[in-house]
């Protein structure tokens, strides 16, 4: 079962208490979700510890505005695939999450669409995944 649980302000609140490892390790679970989850697009997000701690620091920061775009978008298409109606994507990591950050707020307005970007996807993962073992459950059964 995937989470569908990320959280704001809980990331926010524990980012504090824990010097900023709580949203670390939310951000490298958020990858491996979108990994798993858009697994059928055949693409694969590189996961965020080997962004955090080596690819962004020697390219200065850009590429972590690539892999925002790129994960945004992934996540875009799994949402038009699965029929989920929530407005999400690239887009939004720019709008918010980049040019958002001259009013403040806009970074954290891009955080809870991303979160709840996920926690839909997440959801409806796991509802499919549900659905599945059903389904073999029941041939299982035939078979006997």
């Amino acid at each position: 079962m995937q989470r569908t649980n990320y959280g704001m302000l809980k990331t926010l609140l524990l980012g504090i208490i824990t010097f900023g490892i709580y949203p670390l390790v939310i951000y490298c679970r958020m990858t491996d979700d979108v990994n798993l989850v858009c697994r059928k697009d055949g693409k694969h997000t590189m996961h965020y510890a080997l962004l955090f701690f080596l690819v962004g620091p020697i390219t200065l920061g850009i590429a972590d505005l690539v892999w925002n775009n790129n994960i945004c978008a992934r996540m875009h298409n799994q949402l038009e695939k699965d029929k989920i109606d929530y407005n999400f994507g690239a887009g939004t990591f720019w709008g918010w999450g980049f040019f958002g950050a001259l009013i403040i707020v806009g970074p954290f307005i891009f955080m809870h669409k991303r979160f709840k970007a996920m926690n839909l996807l997440n959801d409806k993962f796991n509802k499919k995944e549900a659905k599945r073992e059903r389904r073999e459950e029941l041939e299982d059964i035939e078979d006997e």
